[in-house]
């Protein structure tokens, strides 16, 4: 799985958000001057994240964005998985269930299964908040 701009840009802004976050709507114009995206790309992205009820909107004067939870509520798994979509490291494990003609056979399907429920448990156990703090999640998967 290859993180693309939208996923990772989508996690800067959450993070934006909760770094700076004084209880009103922030712009996106200053989200946009901070994290040094444009403004066009942005917008696109916290639609998204205002459709999946992980951002709240507001139009008009003394409008744009805010989180809807607290910055320990948001695991980068969540934010991924609106942007990014499956953590399907193969195309057979992008669909449940599995409709591969070869899953009833294939060798190395297990593998790829462990793979993603790696990716899926690391991203799941790191927070905006770790982030914010540093700590980055690091500590979760010592191998």
């Amino acid at each position: 799985m290859k993180i693309s701009t939208k996923g990772r840009y989508a996690i800067r802004v959450i993070l934006d958000l909760a770094e700076h976050n004084t209880g009103q709507y922030t712009p996106l114009d200053d989200i946009a001057q901070r994290q040094e995206i444009s403004e066009k790309y942005l917008e696109s992205i916290v639609s998204i994240l205002v459709k999946n009820n992980l951002l709240t909107a507001l139009r008009g004067k003394g409008g744009g964005y805010k989180l809807m939870k607290e910055p320990g509520e948001y695991t980068i798994a969540s934010i991924l998985r609106v942007t990014e979509g499956s953590f399907a490291p193969v195309a057979c494990l992008e669909q449940q269930p599995n409709r591969c003609d070869r899953v009833g056979f294939c060798k190395t399907l297990k593998m790829w299964e462990g793979f993603q429920q790696l990716i899926e448990d690391y991203f799941e156990h790191i927070t905006i908040l770790d982030l914010m703090d540093g700590s980055q999640g690091a500590d979760c998967y010592m191998i």
